[in-house]
């Protein structure tokens, strides 16, 4: 059994409903298990703000989680057009990683959530595959011979997967938006199996 690390944060839950369907996605390819993780929130003051064991979701990730996956899945809401502190910390914080050449090779693939359907989500996915270009990482996205991808009145993109939640953050993820998912689940588990061989 191959595990694929699905990093997220989530603020308002849309980017974790969106997390959860992609790690549907890979645990519907044979021999794939999806490993949830997120990261905890950053703090503006210089003492710990989080528990050292989030409360409830998935656990915070770990250094091993890297190197023990054979691809990555991850996800942030926008902010802006990029990812969230949270979520940047994290990367800023991988250069032994780098170093090393961890995720060199591995394929990876890129989700998000904004408030509205301007809110940057292009930006913001294109913004998370930097980091990843720069760990030598094979990007996976959404080719157009996704159905849904042709028919999304809400979220979805060639980058990745995508959903618009609403100003209030209340609108539920449509089914296209939730097919995009687990499509983009699916791809990121069958291209990591290809390049496991």
């Amino acid at each position: 059994m191959h595990d694929i690390l699905v990093l997220y944060y989530s603020h308002h839950g849309a980017v974790k409903q969106l997390a959860q369907l992609v790690a549907r996605g890979v645990e519907g390819v044979a021999g794939c298990r999806a490993r949830l993780r997120t990261v905890p929130k950053v703090s503006t003051v210089c003492e710990a703000s989080e528990p050292a064991i989030p409360d409830s979701g998935a656990p915070y990730v770990e250094r091993q989680d890297l190197d023990e996956c054979i691809a990555v899945a991850l996800g942030s809401p926008t902010r802006f057009g990029n990812m969230a502190a949270p979520m940047k910390y994290f990367w800023d914080g991988t250069a032994s990683e780098w170093t090393r050449g961890t995720l060199a090779g591995k394929p990876a693939c890129v989700f998000t959530s904004s408030g509205a359907m301007h809110g940057g989500n292009e930006a913001t996915l294109i913004s998370m595959m930097l980091p990843l270009l720069h760990h030598g990482m094979v990007l996976v996205g959404l080719p157009f011979t996704e159905p849904a991808l042709n028919l999304t009145q809400t979220g979805g993109t060639p980058y990745g997967a995508s959903h618009v939640a609403g100003m209030m953050s209340d609108q539920p993820v449509s089914e296209h938006e939730k097919q995009l998912c687990l499509a983009l689940g699916r791809r990121l588990a069958e291209t990591a199996l290809k390049l496991a061989k």
